[in-house]
């Protein structure tokens, strides 16, 4: 599968910056190309500056809102960041339209931080507008909850995040959530954490999106994944998970004199592979709650068998029981079983839940301090939650 990749504010633009890295490694590594495009949107001249991987021309990495900003970023104010994006959504849309490979482009990916405000605001805003112009490629958003400090001493961080989600939910055809907080080494430095956080956010997609475009016939698997597989499992709300189990040097170097036990040793290091990755899902959720999703096994040739893909598809049936299952094997890795899993179409969010309520309690506050009237109390849908678009 072939992405065209769009990272708004700060946050976005870093992790399109490693879109970018992950784009040049599959076609180093492996030859291929799963990356057509990667552009930074900002409001924020400093931030598009420090990336480092996408291109540093103006079509690549785009200022908008200079007029109102003086490149200097919108404060936080995503409904600020929605209004520059429809101003200047034209800009986006050219460098879109005049990216090289962009005729091999199978869908969009959008990317930003819930809690910020540019991308906040912008992302509901580009997302329709590329809707608008390409109807026949799908527009998904990977939308990054803030920490769980910021959540706290923030007060207008679980604001932007209700008002970005709901107005995505709206608009995209799929909304990948990730939840920081999941990522985070409490030892480690800022500058550190957040460029690991990012790397551990793209990492899933590698093996995802380069099984469907293999050119080589030993690494096309027996149950190819490809773009219209990942297609028809994304919608709605949606989560990624990816785990890796290393395979014993000894079972590589003396496969033909391995017993029952190292065979079993085998599928148990699959399982557990499968194992880590709904274990690191990228927020936590109900996986009975998802209605489609899929598993990628990725390992050598000789240490794949239908047995593990069979205890790999109950596994994941167990506990995904009303979702309709996507499955697949890619025979690239080399020493080490690796798994990367989907949960999409889900019923119940509880981190999302939980957002609207708030915001909902807090226009509720604000109304009656500034009106003094009481007003309706909380609804079971999020029909009172404002919209960016």
């Amino acid at each position: 599968m072939k992405l065209l990749v769009i990272g708004l504010g700060q946050c976005g633009g870093n992790i399109a910056d490693e879109f970018a890295r992950l784009g040049m490694k599959a076609r180093i590594q492996r030859k291929i190309n799963i990356i057509t495009g990667a552009f930074a949107v900002n409001t924020d001249i400093a931030d598009l500056t420090g990336l480092s991987t996408i291109k540093p021309d103006y079509r690549h990495r785009i200022l908008i809102g200079a007029q109102k900003t003086s490149g200097h970023g919108v404060g936080k104010v995503n409904e600020l960041g929605a209004e520059i994006a429809k101003e200047d959504s034209d800009k986006i849309i050219d460098a879109v339209r005049t990216t090289e490979l962009f005729p091999e482009t199978d869908a969009f990916l959008v990317v930003a931080s819930a809690a910020g405000g540019t991308g906040s605001g912008a992302i509901p805003t580009v997302t329709q507008y590329l809707k608008e112009r390409y109807i026949e490629k799908p527009i998904y958003n990977l939308i990054v909850l803030p920490f769980q400090h910021e959540e706290e001493i923030e007060g207008r961080t679980i604001y932007n995040s209700a008002t970005c989600l709901k107005s995505a939910y709206l608009v995209a055809d799929a909304v990948f959530l990730i939840d920081n907080q999941r990522y985070i080494k409490k030892d480690s430095s800022i500058r550190s954490n957040l460029a690991q956080i990012n790397a551990s956010i793209v990492e899933p997609f590698y093996n995802l999106l380069c099984t469907g475009e293999e050119k080589k016939s030993r690494y096309i698997g027996s149950r190819m994944l490809d773009a219209g597989d990942i297609i028809q499992t994304l919608s709605g709300w949606t989560v990624l998970g990816y785990g890796k189990s290393p395979i014993p040097r000894f079972n590589i170097s003396f496969k033909e004199k391995r017993g029952f036990r190292e065979k079993a040793s085998e599928s148990q290091k699959g399982v557990q592979a499968m194992d880590r990755a709904v274990g690191e899902l990228s927020l936590q959720c109900k996986p009975a709650d998802a209605g489609r999703g899929l598993y990628l096994l990725s390992a050598p040739a000789e240490e794949m068998d239908m047995n593990l893909i069979k205890e790999l598809g109950v596994y994941l049936k167990t506990i995904a029981t009303e979702a309709v299952l996507r499955t697949g094997d890619y025979p690239r890795e080399k020493g080490s079983f690796t798994v990367t899993v989907i949960l999409s179409e889900l019923s119940n969010v509880l981190k999302i839940t939980d957002y609207f309520t708030k915001t909902i309690e807090f226009i509720t506050t604000l109304k009656k301090t500034k009106e003094g009237v009481e007003y309706k109390g909380i609804g079971e849908t999020f029909n009172d939650i404002p919209t960016l678009l």
